[in-house]
């Protein structure tokens, strides 16, 4: 194996879940360059390429389908608010994560759309009716998300200690 492949292999396996165009970015190579040892290391079963969304995705073998699609989600901004907010509260109605995530409802909706697609959330119905937005897998999600790298679960703690700051000195809208 060149080094060039082995430098991308060991890459995949530090950094799971990594797209095509971080990959070439963080290891400063051409385009094609990537492409042709990617397309090696896949034929040899030494990477697999998960295309979710538009975006391609690169792991080492021992991930599953599932795992692959959780990783793949969770490493974009908006779907990783929306799972770490759920994993934080437990099941939340759409309008409340709307709400929390300063976003618009249709953007929810759409998330969730892709991550219910991905079998990662699941949808059912409030008391009085609301969409109510839960984790399929909520014990295996959060383990997934602690053991994949550092730098997710990192992502996940450095949320909750953005929102305990916001907390601790949100100061009613007055400044000194």
């Amino acid at each position: 194996m060149s080094e060039m492949r082995r430098q991308i292999r060991d890459h995949v396996r530090t950094n799971p879940g990594v797209h095509f165009n971080e990959l070439v970015r963080n290891l400063d190579i051409a385009t094609g360059q990537a492409q042709y040892h990617l397309h090696r290391l896949a034929r040899r079963d030494d990477v697999v390429a998960e295309r979710i969304r538009g975006r391609t995705h690169y792991f080492d073998t021992e991930y599953d389908a599932w795992e692959r699609r959780v990783v793949s989600l969770y490493r974009r901004e908006t779907a990783r608010e929306l799972v770490t907010e759920l994993l934080e509260n437990g099941d939340l109605s759409a309008s409340t994560l709307a709400e929390r995530l300063d976003i618009a409802r249709s953007t929810v909706s759409w998330h969730v759309d892709t991550l219910e697609d991905a079998d990662i959330v699941e949808r059912s119905y409030g008391d009085r009716g609301q969409v109510e937005v839960g984790l399929t897998r909520p014990e295996e999600t959060l383990e997934l998300l602690r053991t994949v790298t550092p730098s997710l679960a990192d992502r996940l703690v450095d949320r909750f200690m953005r929102l305990v700051d916001t907390g601790l000195h949100d100061d009613g809208g007055t400044t000194e």
